[in-house]
């Protein structure tokens, strides 16, 4: 189709990494405010024209709309396009829920509004401290032997949990916030970094906030600080894979821009030394 042979000619010297035997380019797109509106989905087609091939979602999303605007979107997918959505939440208190029976009837109900038979990436949105990890960890990997999952993450996670998981399933990315500014998973970066674990960053430009030395950074490049944000994660570790979300056409190239943006040595050293308790 012509969508997908675009995406192709665009972006055969872009980088990526591999989450798990998928290679992604590391710019991907969160969707955590997409609704089924006409702007939506000109948001996700332009993602994949500008060689955006990894879209995250969950099926908290908007109470499931984000996942359905992407099958809408998408079905029937053009090949090299990968989608993770999460599940492991409630819709009504937002807690976490790991009942087995509860994650496969999530499962379900988000391949049914992907319009997908399995999904590339099944993440669990949160850890239920009620339910003992490998009990977890052994639906997951049900999960992924019926075929139905490609590939499990986590999310929110401490490095101690991962190992725990480790023990039962492959892990292969986790998603935990991180930006310039909330560094607080540092340790879990490394340990992803060491592990070959893809680390995926949500809230990858964090809040946006007056700090002089981003600024002049931003302002030597011709940039936003939001692109020059999501360029320091691309240097802070080769496993990082920033999904900045947007609604705007603008914003979505710009973020994608970002990937071409290259720091001086001591632009990142300027950068790796802000405030890590800045919230």
């Amino acid at each position: 189709m012509m969508m997908a042979n675009l995406h192709s000619e665009k972006n055969q010297n872009r980088d990526t990494v591999n989450i798990g035997d998928i290679a992604v380019h590391r710019i991907g797109l969160g969707t955590n405010r997409i609704t089924d509106t006409e702007n939506a989905r000109a948001v996700l087609r332009r993602a994949w024209e500008l060689g955006v091939n990894f879209i995250d979602t969950a099926d908290l999303y908007q109470r499931g709309q984000s996942e359905e605007t992407i099958g809408k979107t998408f079905s029937p997918y053009p090949s090299g396009l990968h989608i993770a959505t999460k599940g492991g939440m409630s819709w009504d208190s937002s807690g976490a829920i790991n009942d087995g029976a509860y994650l496969n009837k999530a499962l379900d109900a988000s391949l049914k509004r992907l319009k997908r038979e399995s999904v590339d990436l099944y993440q669990l949105h949160r850890t239920d401290p009620a339910v003992p990890i490998a009990q977890t960890a052994s639906v997951l990997k049900q999960m992924q032997a019926s075929g139905k999952v490609r590939h499990i993450g986590l999310s929110e996670v401490t490095v101690e949990q991962i190992e725990e998981y480790r023990k039962t399933i492959e892990v292969v990315s986790v998603q935990n916030q991180y930006n310039v500014f909330m560094r607080k998973y540092d340790a879990v970066v490394d340990y992803c970094e060491a592990n070959g674990i893809v680390f995926i960053p949500f809230y990858p430009v964090g809040k946006k906030r007056p700090h002089d030395g981003l600024e002049q950074i931003a302002a030597a490049h011709d940039a936003s600080t939001a692109q020059i944000a999501i360029a320091w994660l691309l240097t802070r570790s080769p496993m990082l894979l920033p999904i900045p979300g947007t609604l705007s056409l603008q914003h979505l190239e710009e973020n994608v821009r970002a990937g071409k943006i290259e720091f001086t040595a001591e632009e990142r050293d300027a950068l790796n030394g802000l405030s890590l308790v800045m919230q």
